[in-house]
């Protein structure tokens, strides 16, 4: 008789179902992958229905095939995760998705577990964006309250004199949900938490990520992030207060600025994370492996770092020649199969390396052979501090 295989139903099936799939099949574990997209990339690894996340039917079809659903993105109606529950688990709980779809809830959450905010100020209408900006002044950024990720979404008020222009872009979206202005911090650093929460309430996480963005999207991390260590304690155990809140299942990725020599919370991710990449060859286990094994309540792997890692992102397309990068020492190469096209996530290579010495090296050289030495020059001041001799 043939054994059966647990099965995973994600909805969602952009890179971070792919990545799912290729970490659960050594765990002999089987996913199948929702989205509205026919050329979804997760389908070149997993069965793939091609639904709308109101189509019931095709739902209800969905959930009687598999033993748990999870998601690979927060734009997932809450409603429709909160529908799958009636039929099936679904971790994490459609009130995790809920409170990371709205940036004010989350906010509110933050500050209820003790992690300071920026300032910020609900705006629905143009009166109130007006009365935002006067109180909590400029620079500052109006955003959508929901369905803005990297970047988008967004409009960064440099001067008084933006405010019409602001509200021309975004004014339309002020309902029915809403927008919110938010202070601009001036950060030293952008840091993530990567953490993972068991059904029985065991609670690891990864080593603390600094990461780079450009135009909003991240374009490089670097882990172990080198900050003072009672901030990373800090930041580990304000992740563990929010997992607990939310009596979280899953992997999660908890978004910090540092400033002044302060913690403060940008936005909460409820899935596994574009900044946790890294942990695919520089941790002892992924980020997806955990995930996998935290919705199935599966035992959690460890999560100590197997070496310091540097995770290029790759935008738009793939750089050329890849043979130059896989003649490198220490890179790792990953093709989400997605065609081109421009602010698209296509790919990243994760250089892992134990010598930090060798590890800036190989950077500057992955770098050099892409032609990609702006993205590095952010992260070279960090790399370097890492790689200085010790006495």
């Amino acid at each position: 008789m043939s054994r059966r295989l647990p099965v995973i139903g994600i909805l969602g099936g952009g890179q971070l179902a792919r990545m799912l799939a290729l970490a659960a099949a050594p765990l002999g574990v089987r996913c199948s992958v929702v989205d509205g997209s026919a050329d979804a990339c997760a389908g070149q690894l997993a069965p793939l229905r091609v639904a709308d996340w109101r189509d019931l039917a095709s739902l209800e079809q969905f959930a009687a095939a598999v033993d748990v659903v999870t998601f690979d993105f927060e734009n997932v109606p809450a409603a429709t995760a909160e529908w799958l529950r009636q039929r099936v688990p679904v971790h994490p709980s459609p009130e995790a998705l809920a409170v990371a779809q709205d940036r004010i809830s989350e906010k509110m959450l933050f500050r209820a577990i003790g992690l300071d905010t920026p300032a910020f100020a609900a705006v629905s209408t143009r009166s109130e964006l007006d009365a935002a900006v006067a109180r909590i002044g400029v620079p500052s950024i109006l955003k959508t309250r929901r369905l803005g990720y990297d970047g988008k979404g967004q409009f960064r008020l440099r001067s008084a004199t933006d405010v019409d222009a602001a509200w021309a872009a975004l004014g339309a979206q002020a309902t029915p949900h809403g927008l919110v202005l938010e202070a601009f911090v001036p950060f030293t650093r952008e840091l993530s938490v990567l953490a993972v929460r068991g059904r029985d309430g065991e609670f690891r996480t990864w080593p603390l990520t600094q990461n780079w963005h450009h135009q909003g999207i991240l374009a490089l991390s670097c882990a172990p992030a080198t900050v003072a260590p009672e901030l990373a304690a800090l930041a580990l155990h304000k992740a563990q207060a929010l997992a607990e809140k939310l009596d979280y299942v899953g992997v999660f990725a908890l978004e910090l600025f540092e400033h002044a020599g302060h913690l403060l919370g940008n936005e909460m991710a409820p899935r596994v994370h574009n900044s946790g990449h890294w942990t695919i060859e520089g941790a002892v286990t992924s980020q997806f492996e955990n995930h996998v094994r935290a919705v199935l309540g599966l035992p959690l792997g460890a999560t100590t770092l197997r070496a310091p890692s540097v995770m290029f992102n790759w935008i738009d397309a793939l750089p050329e020649p890849v043979t130059g990068a896989l003649a490198l020492s220490d890179v790792h190469w990953h093709d989400y199969g997605k065609d081109p096209r421009p602010g698209r996530k296509v790919g990243h290579a994760t250089i892992a390396c134990a010598d930090s010495v060798q590890l800036l090296a190989r950077a500057q050289a992955l770098a050099q052979a892409l032609g990609r030495e702006p993205q590095l020059a952010p992260a070279l001041p960090v790399l370097h501090a890492g790689a200085a001799p010790r006495g």
